[in-house]
């Protein structure tokens, strides 16, 4: 019950502690913006003041939703090619001599630098920021997934392999929940990723959605929507984040009470 308590306060000061460093932060910030000539910064309350104007003309809606498909297209297909390959390099040693070199050398190779290739393939529209998305979702997952399956001890599987288990068998009951946690790593890495490939693929190819948004209101010198783009994109990351992390707590129960301990 102490310890229930003890974790409670500290819980609890961890709150105020950030409730306090946002004020502080916020105060300041629209104390110098308001000093500055609105084209080059904004503050708080001008940019609060600007959405309901960019509700009221859908734009913001309209730019959201837009970004949002083809964000969450590219996350899922990622997670699914990702999680599978990583699971079959990871236990399978000859599959993964044979795809090493190439996943390393993608994964390490930054993407915005596929934008022209990727633009001569499939054009300005929206299946070129829907393969971007994908790659820079894809290559976190299957790095983290690969290493998780690396990672069981190999005395699990001759002892599963022993009591006459099948492929099916390990893979449900030993490689897919010993993998699970490198797995959901993963998926929290590449919700960044992929937000960040969103923006880029359509500031540079559709000039569409809130990327798209970006370009526009920067050039029109709307500094107060512009801020209001940023704040939005940063909250759809950190949802992202923290959607994977609430899943993670809901699948893996045992995670949280080792962090406890």
């Amino acid at each position: 019950m102490s310890s229930l308590r003890q974790r409670l306060q500290v819980s609890h000061r961890g709150l105020v502690l950030r409730a306090v460093s946002v004020a502080v932060t916020l105060a300041l910030w629209e104390w110098y913006g308001r000093g500055i000539d609105p084209i080059f910064l904004s503050y708080p309350t001008a940019i609060l003041a600007a959405v309901p104007k960019m509700l009221a003309s859908g734009e913001l809606q309209t730019a959201f939703w837009n970004s949002a498909q083809g964000l969450l297209i590219g996350i899922v297909l990622g997670i699914l090619g990702g999680v599978l390959i990583g699971l079959l390099t990871g236990r399978y040693r000859t599959l993964d001599y044979l795809l090493d070199a190439q996943i390393t050398a993608l994964y390490s190779t930054p993407h915005v630098a596929f934008i022209p290739l990727l633009v001569l393939w499939f054009g300005f529209g929206a299946l070129a920021k829907l393969v971007l998305i994908f790659l820079s979702a894809f290559f976190p997952i299957i790095i983290n997934t690969h290493s998780g399956v690396r990672n069981i001890g190999q005395g699990l599987v001759e002892i599963a392999l022993a009591e006459g288990a099948s492929e099916r068998q390990i893979f449900t009951k030993i490689v897919l929940p010993a993998a699970s946690p490198f797995i959901m790593t993963g998926i929290r890495l590449a919700m960044g990723r992929a937000v960040v490939a969103m923006v880029v693929a359509e500031m540079f190819t559709a000039v569409s959605g809130l990327g798209g948004a970006l370009l526009n209101y920067g050039a029109a010198f709307a500094t107060d929507k512009l801020f209001v783009v940023l704040i939005l994109l940063a909250l759809m990351g950190v949802s992202l984040t923290e959607m994977v992390r609430a899943l993670e707590r809901l699948l893996m129960p045992w995670k949280e009470s080792e962090r406890a301990r």
